[in-house]
This record gives structure tokens, sequence and C-alpha cells, in this order.
């Protein structure tokens, strides 16, 4: 009985078959890495004994088929890098309880997250970065409680199934790979590296709304990543409850007021980037935080303190406000404006007629040349 297919880094084409009811003792099926194209077969669903389902790096189209509600043994489903489109099925979060690794990358998904996405407890990376993703992060984001959880060197469970003949069981074990943008690179990563990876990777969507305070009882998450969004509000208070975290970015949202005193408290974090934000006073003062790149905090027009070159008075910047300072440079130019020609036109008047009224022979002389002037036009217009 066949129970793995991995026909994955070939050249591969056209359509995927809809055949897949004829191999119902599949467990692993990978064709990631090919030239598909069209939809996801519904005959997926009937291999209800799969545990990993690899189509990354495909040109499928759709929506996710609702036939793979029925894959409940699913420990991972890898679907990134497509063109399928739709909202994010609630039914993972209802049927799929034994997710580990969920990643929907750089697809066309749409709309809010599903809150019975919170259902998948077990779930260990969850990426749907670079989507068309809209709406809150919701609170219940806490419930992914094997993100609470130290990891195990052992591997993910159940990477093994089994295949009977007759009486006799045979087991066979497969190895759990997957590309994961990780600090900017893209990496593979094994069932042991995966294991302890726990990562959720928000970004590049249109979120909206807070941050979510309970993101922070997520007490083993090794990465998160929500930049790229349109976050708003403050950084949450409790942020450096998440003491496992090695890289965090909250960069290009629309973050407020001051970075938590308590981001300090990380001392593993080894990428930090909050730039581009709308943050405010002084950066905490930390061996952490300070060793970090000033790039990881630029574009926060009213952040200062080392790293930055802007120093703080008693916690606030230093410098004025820029838009403060032109405006007060055009009104000293607009002053010095109108008072120059004020004394210009006081100088010219009585430069001119002052001289004429005191000195006599001039005066004389002027009306003399008015009254010439006079005779001429009107003889002119005469004529």
């Amino acid at each position: 009985m066949l129970g793995q297919v991995d026909l994955s880094n070939n050249q591969l084409s056209g359509q995927i078959p809809n055949c897949w009811s004829n191999f119902k003792s599949l467990a692993y099926v990978d064709l990631s890495h090919n030239n598909f194209s069209g939809k996801i077969p519904t005959s997926m669903g009937s291999l209800v004994k799969l545990q990993a389902l690899l189509l990354t790096n495909n040109s499928l189209i759709g929506e996710i088929p609702f036939s793979l509600m029925n894959c409940t043994k699913l420990v991972m489903l890898d679907l990134r890098e497509n063109r399928l489109q739709g909202l994010i099925p609630y039914w993972i979060g209802i049927e799929l309880k034994r997710l580990q690794v969920l990643s929907l990358q750089k697809n066309n998904f749409f709309g809010s997250l599903p809150f019975e996405i919170c259902y998948i407890q077990n779930i260990k990376l969850f990426d749907v970065s670079l989507n068309n993703l809209s709406g809150r992060i919701p609170e219940c984001i806490k419930n992914f409680t094997s993100m609470t959880q130290k990891g195990s060197a052992q591997g993910f469970a159940d990477q093994r199934y089994n295949i009977t003949h007759g009486l006799i069981t045979y087991f066979r074990a497969y190895k759990l790979n997957a590309f994961l943008t990780w600090k900017g690179v893209e990496q593979e990563f094994n069932n042991n590296g995966l294991s302890l990876l726990k990562s959720i990777d928000l970004s590049s969507n249109h979120f909206s709304e807070e941050i979510p305070p309970e993101i922070a009882n997520l007490i083993q998450l090794v990465s998160l990543n929500l930049s790229r969004n349109n976050l708003t509000g403050k950084i949450p208070s409790n942020i450096g409850k998440l003491t496992s975290l090695d890289f965090l970015d909250f960069s290009r949202n629309n973050l407020l007021c001051s970075i938590p005193s308590s981001l300090s408290q990380i001392h593993r974090l080894g990428v930090l980037d909050l730039s581009h934000n709308q943050l405010s006073g002084e950066i905490p003062r930390s061996t952490q935080l300070q060793s970090f790149n000033a790039s990881s905090y630029e574009d926060n027009l009213d952040l200062c303190g080392a790293p930055l070159v802007k120093l703080c008075v008693d916690g606030e910047p230093s410098q004025e406000p820029k838009g403060k300072i032109q405006d007060d440079e055009d009104l000293l130019r607009n002053r010095g404006f109108y008072i120059s020609l004020t004394f210009g036109f006081i100088l010219g008047f009585w430069g001119v007629f002052g001289s004429i009224l005191i000195k006599r022979s001039w005066r004389h002389a002027y009306f003399k040349f008015m009254n010439n002037l006079w005779d001429n036009i009107y003889v002119k217009c005469r004529r």
C-alpha cells in the first residue's frame, strides 16, 4: 500500500489529477516546487490518513476545497506561494485540530481571520503573510497553547504512519521539511528545527486596530512578525513576557506613544525592528535595546535616545518638531518683508518730497515742471 508521494522539485505542469480517492492510505503528499496550475483537486479530501500536504510554489488557483476538512489527521498544510484566493476557511480550526504547521503565505486570501482559527491549539508555525487580509487580530490568539510550552527536541508528533498487511502492521516514518522566511531570508527547516521554532507571521496584510495584549501570553514564541500592516495604538505594555523571542518586527504600522520598558526584559532578542511608526519618547535604557542599530528605530519623529542621534531632555526629544520650526521661520520671514517694505516707503517718500518742501528752488522747479507737463497733455488731447 502506498504511504508517501514525493514529486517535489521537478518541472511538472498542468492540473493535478483528480484521482486521489484511489490512494486512501497516503499519509504524506509533496508536490511542491513545480508548475502545477488549476484548482486543488477535491478528491484530496478522501485522504483521511493524510498527515502532511505540501503544495508550495505552484500556480494553483481558486479556494481551499471544502473536502479537505475530512483530512483530520493533518499535521502540516503548506500552500505557500500560489494564487489561491477567497476567505480562510473557518473549518480549519474546527476540523484540523492536529495542525502544527499552517502556511498560506503569498496568496490572494482576503477578509478577516475567522475566530475559529484559534481552536488549533497545537499550532507551532502560523504564517498568513503577504495576502490581503484585514480586520483586527483576534484576542483568542492566546489559545495557541502550544506556543506557551517549551518545544521538544524529539521533533514533530505524528511523523510516522502505519501500513497493515493482513495481521502485520508496518510503521513508516517521514520527514517534515519546510522553507520559511526567517529574519528576512528563506531558510529550510526539518523536523527538529520546526519543533523548536514557534512563529506567528501576519506581515504584509491590512490588519488594523490595536495589537491584542493577549499575544504576550504566548511566552514560548520565538518569532513574531506584524510588520507592514495598519496597526494603531500602543505596543502592549506586557510585551516583555515574550522572553523567548529572537525576532520581533512591528515596523511600518501606525503605532503610537512610547516603547514599553518591559521590552528590555527580552534578553534573547536578536532582531528588532520598530521603524516607520509614530512612536515617541525615550527608548528604554538597557544593554539590550541600545545594542541594535539606529535603523531599528528610524522614522519615528518623536523618538529619542541612544542609539538614535536625537538626545532626550527629561524623556522628551530635545529638538522642536520640524513643523513648528518651519512655521516660526515663515513667520519671521514674513515680518522681515513687511518691515523692509515700510522702511523703504518712508525713506523713498521723504527722500523726494522732504527735499522739495525744505528747499525753495527745488519746490519752484517741481511745480513749474508739473505745470508744463499738464499744458502739454492738454494741448495733445485737444488736437
